[in-house]
């Protein structure tokens, strides 16, 4: 999405803090980051966006309207598959490769209609070695806080299991449980907090989500926040707990 995000995944890469990064191919800085996060030895997906333009045409909408659409199935069928594969092309051009595996800006990937393009043509291009697809099925997380347990159902229940038995059907390998879900808010104290608590509740599998950013930049709602969760996970203490729980980036 911006520079500043792209430095801090490959400064978190280098600490042994990440194994992987979705890549939002129509955002400014993935052409110019693109060589330095081949080199990094992460696995790296395609982002699929449908929801922020970024000055680039096509069919883009606030997640609320999308989702509401994609239930009725009132999307553009066309417009849906074509974006579909201008991602994918525009990752396999940049990068050389196919995708390691593919989510969703706000997990868009999930949703009806788009999902089902999504698998037809991943199936298509990608069915003699196929990428694992994020599943955001919540792994269970005791003394996490009501709101935050919400938010992460909703996101589940908004598509997760109607997406995984379809992806299942097609033979691509899914991720088991996930984590990482929160309100964006609190800081350092705050994302350490819940960092601990999903690292400590972490299964083989599992995906944890970040969002980090090594400075805030223009326009970024998010960008104080991503500088606090890259401070967080760049510490020493991030790197004991996942040494004490016996964690390995696979």
């Amino acid at each position: 999405m911006n520079s500043g995000i792209d430095a801090a995944v490959l400064s978190l890469a280098g600490l042994g803090r990440l194994n992987a990064t979705s890549c939002l191919v129509e955002g400014p800085a993935f052409s110019a980051d693109a060589a330095a996060l081949k080199a990094s030895g992460l696995q790296m997906g395609l982002h699929l966006n449908f929801t922020e333009a970024m000055g680039q045409p096509g069919l883009y909408l606030p997640v609320s309207k999308l989702i509401i659409r994609a239930y009725l199935r009132r999307l553009d069928a066309d417009r849906v598959r074509d974006q579909i594969v201008r991602q994918l092309d525009r990752f396999e051009k940049v990068l050389g490769q196919a995708p390691d595996f593919i989510d969703g800006h706000q997990h868009v990937h999930q949703l009806p209609q788009i999902r089902e393009a999504l698998l037809s043509e991943l199936e298509r291009r990608y069915a003699g070695c196929r990428p694992w697809l994020r599943f955001t099925r919540v792994r269970f997380q005791p003394g996490l806080s009501w709101s935050l347990l919400a938010k992460a159902k909703i996101i589940e229940f908004l598509g997760a299991h109607g997406f995984a038995r379809r992806a299942r059907r097609y033979g691509f390998p899914l991720n088991d449980g996930f984590l990482g879900v929160y309100n964006f808010q609190g800081g350092e104290a705050s994302y350490q907090t819940l960092l601990s608590g999903w690292l400590k509740h972490a299964g083989d599998g599992d995906v944890l989500m970040c969002h980090p950013a090594a400075e805030a930049m223009a326009g970024d709602g998010l960008g104080a926040q991503r500088v606090a969760e890259y401070r967080v996970l760049a510490g020493d203490q991030a790197a004991r707990w996942m040494a004490d729980r016996g964690l390995i980036l696979a």
